[in-house]
């Protein structure tokens, strides 16, 4: 689906570059739609906050593979004074004078399952003495293995394993709904340029109906047929249906601007919508409809992962209890004045550490840090009960509407081709002198609203299938789902 509205977006460009203010541009809501979907503010904006979203995964996800890191010291030069305490209890300085450098290699693994984190280091380290014996030193780490793992804490590891993914899917949701939206704003300022159009034209035919209607009655004056009262009157009328279209006209510009705002095009193109068709719509199901917005909307996402990340409070915060954490370390080390018996000469290397964190009185201040975290949960999942109570009505009710949108639609045009038979008959009418001004001028009101019904309602069609595209992620029309290329989206 996307490369065929990045196709509209490049042959709508296109075209663009061919176009003067004096030439309108015939624009169609499939281009109009293409070219929001990668011009507008709103889809930038969408892009980036997917992007940001892109990047933390990405950040996430590297924190489960191995890190490798090299840091080192070359040179450092010491020249100063440090205290020594002799057999005597006595303390005298001593004078260091050197030359040190150094370098260690770590390969560094977060242990998901643990929470631990298990690290294989190797490292070399000289010095040089500027000042008495002058000798040199070499140390050498080639290998150890270090392990640092807490007992009790909570892990934050496998915590993570379990939100992040939830929050990335999330964010890919929230921009297929945002593409969603974006089409939605763009149908509305599609149809209401559509409709201030239709206005003008519809008051440009008034306005030239109240010329011929006043010129035919100048002459039934002259003829004695009408009074001098019912002239004035047709006067009148001419004068508000020229009031009328400028209105509309100025209408017609703001709804233009705001289109092409909306669209990134520039000022001086002059855009012509093109009505559309009824929109082949079916009959939705409420829970075929549900099964998809459960299964695709960020709504749903969006509760499974507040729910986990209220249960990852609460285990913080009973983590904060009480805390061991084991240190441990094995390897083998060398030293000597030649770095190859520095490599040659090894000695065991091994260091293992255990502490122990009790609050022994904290005067329950952990305590309640647990209960305030377990009472959030509770809050938070009776709000998450609520909004999920109102996600179905809502989609219940919408449902409803697009359901029965067809069939209101379907009188209004009827009603709008009807207003336009009794209004043609009118003016027929009262050029015969049949019925007064006041029942032509309710039958032209009649014409007007229902052509602006008409369009209404075939707005409120569109509106509410894309309404219900953009909850479920589901293209009901070819019935598949909603995708993106998300990996070259953000790149």
């Amino acid at each position: 689906m996307k490369w065929i509205y990045t196709l509209y977006a490049i042959m709508l460009f296109v075209e663009l570059q061919n176009v003067h203010a004096q030439q309108p541009m015939r624009l169609t809501l499939q281009e109009a739609v293409a070219l929001a979907r990668t011009s507008s503010v709103e889809a930038q904006q969408a892009l980036a906050q997917l992007r940001s979203s892109y990047w933390s995964y990405r950040s996430y996800r590297a924190d489960l593979l191995p890190e490798v890191s090299l840091s080192a010291t070359m040179p450092s030069y010491s020249r100063s004074y440090s205290t020594y305490q002799e057999s005597t209890g006595a303390y005298t300085y001593v004078k260091n004078d050197y030359v040190k450098s150094g370098a260690n290699i770590n390969i560094s693994q977060n242990l998901w399952f643990t929470g631990g984190t298990l690290t294989l280091t190797s490292s070399l380290e000289y010095l040089k003495q500027l000042s008495g014996d002058r000798q040199q030193r070499f140390m050498t780490l080639p290998v150890a293995i270090r392990l640092n793992q807490p007992i009790l804490g909570v892990n934050n590891m496998k915590w993570r394993r379990r939100i992040e993914p939830l929050r990335y899917s999330e964010a890919k949701a929230n921009f297929l709904t945002a593409t969603e939206q974006v089409t939605m704003e763009t149908i509305r300022l599609y149809f209401g340029l559509l409709l201030a159009q239709e206005n003008v034209l519809t008051a440009r035919q008034n306005f030239e109906s109240t010329e011929t209607l006043l010129e035919a009655g100048k002459v039934k004056r002259k003829m004695g047929q009408i009074s001098e009262n019912e002239l004035m009157q047709l006067e009148l009328e001419r004068l508000k249906a020229r009031s009328t279209l400028t209105s509309y006209e100025s209408s017609r510009r703001s709804s233009m601007y705001a289109l092409r705002t909306h669209l990134a095009i520039e000022e001086d193109v002059d855009l012509e919508p093109v009505e559309l068709d009824m929109l082949n719509s079916m009959q939705m199901d409420y829970g075929s409809v549900l099964d998809k917005a459960m299964a695709n909307h960020s709504h749903a996402l969006n509760i499974r992962r507040r729910q986990l990340q209220a249960d990852y409070s609460v285990a913080q915060a009973r983590g904060n209890m009480r805390k061991i954490n084991l240190y441990a370390q094995i390897g083998y080390t060398g030293t000597d004045q030649y770095l190859g018996n520095a490599y040659g000469h090894l000695a065991s290397n091994q260091q293992v550490e255990v502490g122990l964190t009790i609050p022994l009185l904290d005067w329950g201040k952990r305590k309640g840090n647990l209960r305030v975290a377990q009472s959030d949960r509770e809050v938070t999942k009776s709000q998450l009960r609520r909004e999920e109570q109102q996600f179905r009505q809502d989609l219940f009710v919408l449902v409803e509407q697009c359901n029965n949108q067809r069939e209101q639609l379907a009188i209004a045009m009827a009603s709008d081709t009807l207003a336009m038979h009794r209004y043609n008959s009118s003016v027929q009418t009262f050029m015969i002198g049949r019925i007064s001004m006041l029942d032509l001028n309710d039958a032209r009101q009649s014409k007007d609203a229902a052509r602006q019904s008409r369009i209404s309602e075939l707005y409120r069609l569109w509106h509410y299938y894309y309404q219900l595209r953009s909850i479920t992620l589901w293209d009901w029309e070819r019935n598949e789902p909603l995708e993106a290329d998300f990996d070259l989206l953000c790149k």
